[in-house]
């Protein structure tokens, strides 16, 4: 269960630490033996069932058939290098931090050693989005107890206002409304960027709640005017610090678990054997134990040796079968989804997107919910329309006017598509909503609309508001 569960690139990391752990197990095509009494099934069977207890033979040393000392020595060598290649090593990229980039910055200006500790200090208490999120209070309070530099508020202000001036813009801002007309006083002056800074100075909050009727009273402006100003506020980063190369977190490539194509009109599912290496039984493991059950006398030594053996080879043949009752139960899984959905999967059209939920599956298949949830929720499956989301294909189902079982895929499509081309003057409340989607055939509750438009992050109508 814990290997269904992993996607590919976390199954990829776990073989390869089996491979590590377990010296029985080995990667890659396994070659043909001489006899047949050494294939692989048949040696399962050799050490499953004999008792060593009752074998009389010579004795034999078990450490012989463990070391390396026969292993020929262009094993144990590379040849591809040629006698005028020297070892080089690639340099590594050494970045600077957000933090250290300000500290440089701070070298540019001339400051006493007193009110450069102070501002160095003011930079340490910059979080990765850009902002000091202590009072000033709180700083001079800090600075006295763990750094021993006694100064008072005023002189942190005036030190803070250097920290203002540093790259990138509004850096060091208490708030989004200190940020905001940080970076607007940066810009050249122009009347729309002046209004702008009226109204974050003056109107923050009825901006933020788009109360723009109050706007255009207050200023005595125009629409187009107010508009203009709304541009200049909207090309500002609220998160100056964001921005920072460094501070940009690892990009995660999502790698498919599953691909789906289309082949002479039928769909084909292949499952993502990407890095996977072919797992066997080492050969070398079973021989030494083979060696060992026709020999005559063993010593204590010999016989922990061989149990050691026995255990590695039943924990290798358990994970070579555990790998593939995986594959098998992802291939039937993704399998049964796949013909569910076929409509979908044929054109790729949304709409036609079944309501599905994990029963169906897991009665198709006779596997346990919990099974098919672990199957949907961390894997991917390429498709000719993009990569997805398996769980995606997961929906409850509704009832349109016609008495048939829609998805809920399908009406969150249509209400995203109404809220999109709707007057962004005039935007369409709940109710609203709700009765257009029940004239295209969808009755559906208003506090269901809230939901669902929630759901795809879509804020409520005054929030949509543009003038």
């Amino acid at each position: 269960m814990k290997l269904i569960q992993l996607p590919t690139q976390a199954f990829e990391q776990r073989l390869k630490e089996e491979l590590v752990e377990n010296p029985a197990l080995e990667s890659g095509k396994e070659e043909s033996l001489e006899t047949d009494e050494y294939e692989a099934e048949d040696n399962f069977d050799d050490y499953d069932d004999f008792d060593n207890e009752k074998i009389d033979a010579d004795e034999i040393n078990i450490d012989e058939y463990l070391s390396n000392d026969e292993t020929p020595d262009y094993k144990l060598q590379a040849n591809n290098y040629s006698d005028d290649d020297e070892d080089r090593s690639l340099p590594f990229a050494a970045p600077v931090s957000f933090h250290q980039d300000l500290i440089n910055q701070l070298n540019t200006f001339i400051l006493s050693e007193d009110e450069r500790e102070i501002a160095e200090f003011l930079v340490g208490s910059i979080d990765d989005m850009g902002y000091i999120r202590r009072s000033v209070q709180d700083i001079v309070d800090d600075m006295a107890f763990t750094q021993g530099i006694y100064t008072d508020e005023k002189n942190v202000e005036r030190i803070l206002h250097i920290i203002h001036q540093l790259e990138p813009t509004g850096v060091g801002a208490r708030d989004l409304q200190e940020c905001l007309l940080l970076q607007l006083r940066h810009k050249t002056p122009t009347d729309a960027v002046s209004l702008a800074i009226a109204v974050i100075e003056q109107q923050f909050d009825a901006f933020t709640k788009k109360h723009y009727d109050k706007l255009l009273q207050k200023f005595d402006t125009t629409q187009e005017q107010l508009r203009k100003a709304i541009d200049e506020i909207e090309k500002l980063n609220p998160k100056p610090g964001g921005s920072f190369e460094t501070n940009a977190k690892a990009i995660e490539h999502v790698v498919p678990d599953f691909a789906i194509r289309i082949v002479d009109g039928e769909l084909e599912l292949t499952i993502n054997g990407r890095n996977a290496p072919e797992l066997h039984v080492s050969k070398d493991y079973q021989e030494m134990l083979q060696t060992y059950k026709d020999s005559r006398e063993k010593s204590s030594s010999q016989k922990d040796a061989v149990q050691f053996i026995k255990q590695k080879l039943d924990s290798a043949k358990w994970f070579i079968d555990a790998i593939k009752q995986r594959n098998e139960t992802l291939l039937v899984t993704m399998n049964a989804i796949m013909h569910y959905q076929q409509e979908y999967f044929i054109d790729g059209e949304e709409s036609k997107l079944k309501p599905m939920i994990l029963k169906d599956i897991a009665d198709m298949v006779g596997l346990d919910i919990s099974t098919i949830s672990r199957v949907a929720n961390s894997k991917y499956v390429e498709t000719p329309y993009g990569t997805k989301l398996i769980k995606e294909f997961f929906s409850e189902a509704m009832k349109n006017d016609q008495g048939e079982d829609v998805s809920t895929i399908e009406i969150k499509k249509i209400l995203k598509t109404v809220i999109e081309e709707e007057d962004k003057r005039k935007p369409l409340p709940d109710d609203k909503l709700a009765e257009i989607l029940k004239e295209k055939g969808y009755p559906i509750a208003r506090r269901t609309i809230a939901k669902y438009r929630e759901l795809m992050d879509i804020p409520v109508a005054r929030m949509r508001k543009k003038i």
